[in-house]
């Protein structure tokens, strides 16, 4: 079992989620934990990050709307724990005992609302516990340019830990002290459950907390001690607002791994990406353009100011935009052409295909060569069920065509201007439908003559 640069880790790695707030403070009907990041939600990134580290168990310990969390969670091979009654953190760490009952190796104890924990600093905080001096806990510590009210870690210059103390607790020289507790605590399971059933909760909260595991080791004669990270690595969000903050530096970062790796935004700030956004070289990513899941766009591909990509695959040199919008299961060939106003869902366009404006490509398959005029729309629904239809390679589809599904265009076919096709069209071959132009001498002018003595008449 290993991290991703390959540094094995000492032991077996379990991890102990903690999501069993309220969250009173987003004022949601959503669990906290659930609300998005870059199009995720923030306790996925976390189980992410910390698979990535190598944890073989995963326990997320839940409480007011854990139903949601337990949903969410599905299928993953995650375990859910419930704490019932909020009686602080080192109270819910030890509801996932049972879950744990049969495990042998290092947890690390987090909390489900700080989607930024990365897989490197798991992992070395797994392994601070197997160092020559064998601590029996291993807490990461953070010195936020405002300490508030946090937790404070009162350690030596070697991180050796004297003191964990709660901001409520604090005396003044203690919250002087800029070195803060995140709560992501490393402990060997053989020693966790014994300190977190000894934790007390005589303090101005009345609570049982976490951080009491690190004084009762000390009080055992044993070692404890504080590895550092960057505070927007340990942001917890509590608030809409926090929320916020965290997705724009989130977002900044992916910007700038964008340009890094070889594209081009024009204006970074107004680019925003998904949590699983691939960005090939040589892109253009004009101002205002929004990324939502599933979206791949490949090298030398452009894509035009305000458009919304969704579940779409972007092909090699391909054109978007302005203003279009790729909808999930939109697939655009190399060199194919997607204009302003144009949508496309569930559609796959070959190679050099045009569709330049106001068009709706809806279950549809277009040839490599097609050229989709301006107003074209796939009929694709009835109300009840969805049908494709087939544009043959080398096809010209005229202004304002409906064609209704399920219908196949044949290759090099014409489709009139102004048609409403509800069958196939062979091979080459002209579709025109539309009734015959019928031309009245004079009757405008006749018409406008009655009208206007219509209107003095009133």
């Amino acid at each position: 079992m290993s991290h991703p640069d390959k540094t094995p880790l000492p032991k077996p790695l379990a991890v102990i989620v903690l999501a069993a707030g309220k969250g009173t403070r987003m004022k949601s009907d959503l669990h906290k934990v659930l609300h998005p990041v870059a199009g995720r939600p923030m306790l996925l990134h976390l189980l992410a990050s910390l698979e990535g580290a190598g944890a073989s168990r995963r326990v997320v310990v839940v409480g007011a709307s854990g139903e949601q969390v337990k949903a969410a969670v599905a299928g993953s091979g995650v375990d859910i724990a419930w704490q019932h009654e909020q009686l602080g953190t080192a109270h819910a760490a030890l509801q996932a005992k049972a879950a744990l009952a049969d495990f042998d190796g290092i947890a690390i104890v987090c909390f489900g609302d700080t989607p930024l924990l990365s897989t490197d600093t798991v992992a070395r905080l797994a392994a601070r516990l197997e160092a020559d001096d064998t601590p029996m806990v291993a807490v990461l510590g953070f010195r936020p340019a405002d300490a508030a009210a946090y937790g404070r870690v009162i350690a030596d210059a070697d991180g050796t830990i004297r003191k964990m103390v709660e901001y409520k607790d604090a005396s003044f020289e203690e919250r002087a002290v800029d070195l803060c507790n995140s709560g992501v605590t490393a402990v060997r399971t053989a020693d966790l459950w014994r300190l977190l059933e000894s934790v007390g909760n005589d303090n101005a909260a009345g609570e049982y907390y976490l951080p009491d595991i690190v004084m009762l080791a000390i009080a055992e004669g044993a070692r404890a001690v504080a590895i550092e990270t960057g505070a927007d690595e340990v942001a917890g969000i509590n608030s809409r607002a926090e929320l916020a903050v965290v997705e724009a530096g989130w977002q900044a970062l992916r910007r700038q791994r964008a340009m890094a790796e070889g594209a081009s935004l024009v204006a970074p700030e107004t680019v925003w990406f998904s949590h699983d956004t691939v960005i090939g070289r040589d892109v253009t990513i004009e101002p205002n353009v929004v990324f939502g899941p599933g979206v791949s766009i490949a090298d030398g591909a452009v894509i035009h100011a305000f458009s919304h990509l969704e579940g779409a695959t972007v092909g090699p040199k391909a054109d978007v935009g302005p203003y279009a919008r790729l909808r999930p299961g939109a697939v655009l060939g190399a060199k194919s052409r997607v204009g302003n106003f144009v949508e496309v869902k569930k559609a796959t366009l070959g190679e050099g295909a045009k569709a330049n404006h106001l068009t709706y490509l809806g279950d549809a398959d277009v040839g490599a060569g097609v050229n989709i005029g301006a107003g074209t729309i796939t009929c694709n629904y009835d109300g009840f069920f969805k049908y494709r239809t087939t544009i043959g390679a080398g096809a010209f589809i005229g202004s304002n065509s409906a064609l209704v599904a399920p219908v196949s265009i044949g290759p090099g076919a014409i489709v009139a201007a102004g048609s409403v096709v509800t069958k196939d069209v062979a091979a080459d071959a002209l579709a025109l439908v539309r009734p015959a132009q019928v031309e009245k001498t004079g009757w405008a002018a006749q018409f406008r003559a009655l009208m206007a003595a219509r209107k003095v008449g009133k």
